[in-house]
């Protein structure tokens, strides 16, 4: 097909790598997916074929791309196999989105159906416009880049209507080869029978080995443990015969858990890697000081020879003739000396000088390279936690931030400050995302229409701006992060002329704001 566009060229996904030690082990092989342009409210329908491990493996799906929610995505695979086939790394499939300017997207999980090859459908939404897709096999579903287990890709799209799909220059990339456990220290999954085990249970344990391998028992204790907690009570669910859901909630916390270990780990890590710098650093300022001390010292001996000089030329005094010579030359010496001493003191005061301005430029560099350090981290999860925003409410970005809309529905009446009774299930997980995300601060604006006095629409969007803070510290969010405001009518972004802007006028902002 033509390319409407060229956005890149190469897209190499993960380094080459032979998956050693099992049966299924295989070189890496070069690979070709292309990257389609889906076309606005045009249904498309995309073929995917299986790569050299699988090829039996099939799927299907269809796509349209909405103006309100992106590209929508409905997949259907067939004879899919057990993930830890692959090895006893994998213990899921998860759908990714893949740009040809090389952004991934994590666009959910597959999950398994049955003990043997299985069939399965996943409905997401992504908002991206041009891209190619792939299903790879994971360790948990929580990922934040595929592994080179690529065992989906997408073929050429063809529309219900006959219209041409235009697609982009192909996406390459090496897969069939694993990059997880291929160091030996790695511990595996530690269970025999694997398709008894459920999968959440798998990838929880999974999760929780991958923190531990990070460091996490040295450098996130505290986290590790709560992971470990959080998977022994799945597990003992599992083997007491409680209920499924029950055993999947506790098992994808544990998977939660254990990544926030490792991520913490590494962050951790990596600040005591710097402070070990800094030490050698300080260490050698310490030299530098001791030779100081050093040169102070062989002055103040010069002083001391200064003085027994003196005494002596007192002595000598009382034979002029003699020693009048002498005497001036001690007086010329002692001049000299003087002059000397003048000169260390001032290449010392130089020396300090210099040390001061080398600890200032280091504290400057480090202080820089960890704000760059988090503003890189806040851009690359960005996507992702707006995509996680979205089910509450419309997500847009702005100069302040992210800003997260909800509706009006979250209440239950017009003029209530009280919550409606759904409100609290869509309140509690945007709760608990903003509580795991502690890297934005949390703006809480209210408004409304202008139906009523200035004083009473003020009174309303404070309280409800109170009660929504309230309710989000109640479900994990730091108090010290928010900011509740109440600005009653001020700020409309429609006119007050119908009740459809009237309604648009009543909304509660959510600006998440990096904390830098």
């Amino acid at each position: 097909m033509k390319n409407s566009k060229v956005f890149g060229t190469l897209f190499a996904v993960i380094v080459l790598s032979i998956f050693a030690g099992n049966a299924f082990g295989q070189l890496d092989v070069p690979r070709r997916t292309t990257a389609i342009t889906y076309p606005l409210d045009e249904q498309v329908i995309v073929q995917f074929r299986g790569t050299t491990r699988f090829p039996r493996m099939k799927g299907e799906a269809r796509m349209r791309r909405t103006s309100r929610n992106g590209t929508e995505i409905e997949l259907s695979v067939s004879k899919m196999p057990r993930p830890f086939e692959l090895g006893a790394g994998y213990a899921t499939y998860v759908l990714w989105a893949v740009s040809p300017d090389g952004q991934v997207d994590n666009l959910g999980e597959i999950k398994r159906r049955g003990f043997f090859e299985f069939d399965s459908k996943i409905s997401v939404t992504t908002p991206l416009q041009t891209f190619a897709l792939i299903i790879t096999a994971e360790p948990h579903f929580l990922v934040r880049r595929p592994s080179q287990e690529i065992m989906l890709e997408n073929l050429s799209p063809y529309s219900a209507s006959g219209k041409t799909i235009a697609t982009m220059a192909a996406v390459q990339y090496f897969g069939n080869s694993s990059d997880y456990f291929r160091d030996a220290r790695t511990p595996e999954i530690a269970e025999l029978d694997y398709s008894k085990t459920p999968s959440t249970l798998l990838q929880a344990k999974q999760a929780v080995a991958l923190a531990r391998f990070a460091g996490a028992e040295r450098d996130a204790p505290d986290e590790l443990k709560e992971a470990e907690t959080l998977l022994n009570s799945a597990d003992a669910a599992w083997k007491a015969g409680r209920d499924d859901e029950a055993i999947d909630i506790a098992a994808r916390r544990a998977v939660s858990e254990a990544v926030k270990a490792e991520n913490t780990a590494l962050v951790r890590k990596d600040a005591r890697e710097k402070r070990n710098e800094k030490a050698r650093s300080d260490a050698e300022t310490r030299r530098a000081e001791n030779r100081f001390t050093e040169a102070q010292n062989q002055i103040a001996d010069l002083k001391q020879q200064l003085q027994d000089e003196t005494r002596q030329r007192e002595l000598s005094e009382r034979d002029v003739t003699t020693y009048s010579t002498q005497i001036r030359e001690l007086r010329a010496e002692n001049g000299r000396l003087r002059e000397e001493l003048g000169r260390t003191k001032v290449e010392a005061d130089n020396a300090k000088a210099k040390i001061e301005a080398i600890e200032t430029a280091q504290r400057q560099v480090e202080e820089q390279k960890a704000r760059e350090q988090k503003i890189g981290s806040l851009e690359a999860s960005q996507s992702a936690f707006m995509q996680s925003l979205r089910r509450f409410g419309s997500v847009s970005k702005s100069e302040r931030g992210i800003v997260v809309t909800l509706p009006e529905t979250y209440w239950s009446a017009t003029r209530a400050s009280s919550f409606a009774p759904a409100a609290d299930a869509k309140l509690g997980p945007l709760g608990e995302l903003l509580a795991n995300n502690p890297d934005y601060k949390v703006v809480i604006e209210s408004h409304t229409d202008d139906k009523g006095t200035p004083e009473e629409l003020s009174a309303l969007t404070e309280e409800r701006a109170r009660l929504v803070a309230n309710r989000l510290v109640g479900f994990g969010v730091a108090d010290a992060r928010i900011e509740a405001k109440g600005l009653g009518a001020t700020l409309p972004v429609a006119p007050n002329t119908t009740n459809m802007n009237r309604a648009k006028n009543r909304r509660i902002n959510l600006i998440l704001v990096p904390n830098i």
